[in-house]
């Protein structure tokens, strides 16, 4: 009981680079969990999962908690100088919508969401 291990800190790491890993901001999660919420009140997704590692912090939805996801928010930030940081991935694993802001990100599942509530 009376050891103690610090944990790893980013100077510790020296030439390798920083040790952190990637997350969602408070606005950025908002509008995600925002739009989670509005697709569970119209009966289509039941769960979620985030997965926050080094590379890359991925939200995925479910329309049941037993299958694959049926959409996929990843922010990959290395590739912000790229194709843009945020990408939108289909339940089949292909990339639906790419993009370098979150809005644009989010629109086409908006816009099926107005389809699932306008029926």
């Amino acid at each position: 009981m009376s050891n103690v291990t610090p944990f790893p800190s980013q100077s510790a790491q020296g030439a390798k680079g920083p040790v952190g890993q990637t997350g969602f901001d408070r606005l950025e999660l908002q509008r995600i969990m925002d739009l989670y919420g509005r697709m569970v009140a119209a009966g289509h997704w039941r769960d979620y999962a985030i997965d926050l590692g080094r590379e890359a912090a991925i939200f995925s939805a479910f329309r049941r908690s037993a299958e694959r996801p049926e959409f996929r928010i990843e922010k990959r930030p290395s590739l912000r100088h790229r194709q843009g940081m945020w990408a939108l991935i289909g339940e089949a694993g292909h990339v639906l919508k790419r993009g370098a802001e979150l809005q644009g990100i989010l629109a086409p599942v908006e816009r099926r969401l107005l389809k699932i509530v306008g029926d």
